[in-house]
C-alpha cells in the first residue's frame, strides 16, 4: 500500500473514531482531536515501519510496541500522550474497525458460508477456552497477591 493511501485510510478512520467518541462517552470533540492524532500518529509510523524494516513483522506489532514505548512511565512525553489519550474511548476506536469487518465478511459471505458448521464449533472452543484461561490467570495473580 502506498504512504498517500494510508495516509488517507487514517484520515477516514480517525474522523469517524472522532464522531463516534464525541457520541459514545459525550466528550468534547476539542478534547478527543489531540489523542486521535496521536493515536493515528503512532498507527501511521507503525505501518511504516512494518513497511521498511526487514523481518516481517506485522504492522499491528510495530503500533502496539510503539504505542506501549510512548506511555510508559518516565519516558520523555509520556505524561502529555496519556493526558491526551485518555480522552479517548476504546469503543470509539473499535466502532469503525468492527463496520470494516462486518463490510469484509459481508462481501466475502458465500466463501464463509462455505466453511459449514465446523466454524461454529471452533468459535465456541475459542471463547470458553480463552474465558478459561483468562480466570486461571486471574486466580493465580489474585491468590499471589494475597487478594484471595
Amino acid at each position: 500500500m502506498k504512504i498517500k493511501d494510508t495516509i488517507i485510510i487514517l484520515a477516514i478512520v480517525t474522523f469517524m473514531s472522532l464522531f463516534s467518541n464525541v457520541l459514545g462517552t459525550k466528550a468534547d470533540i476539542i478534547q478527543s482531536i489531540p489523542g486521535l492524532l496521536i493515536l493515528a500518529v503512532i498507527a501511521f509510523f507503525g505501518m511504516l515501519m512494518s513497511k521498511y524494516i526487514p523481518g516481517g513483522i506485522p504492522a499491528a506489532a510495530w503500533v502496539v510496541t510503539l504505542g506501549c514505548i510512548l506511555t510508559i512511565p518516565g519516558v520523555p512525553g509520556s505524561d502529555i500522550v496519556n493526558g491526551y489519550v485518555k480522552n479517548v474511548g476504546f469503543v470509539a476506536l473499535c466502532t469503525p474497525i468492527l463496520a470494516y469487518a462486518g463490510v469484509s465478511i459481508g462481501k466475502d459471505l458465500d466463501d464463509f458460508a462455505k466453511t459449514g458448521w465446523r466454524i461454529v464449533i471452533l468459535a465456541i472452543v475459542v471463547f470458553v477456552g480463552t474465558y478459561i484461561a483468562s480466570a486461571i490467570i486471574a486466580q493465580c495473580i489474585l491468590k499471589a497477591l494475597g487478594q484471595i
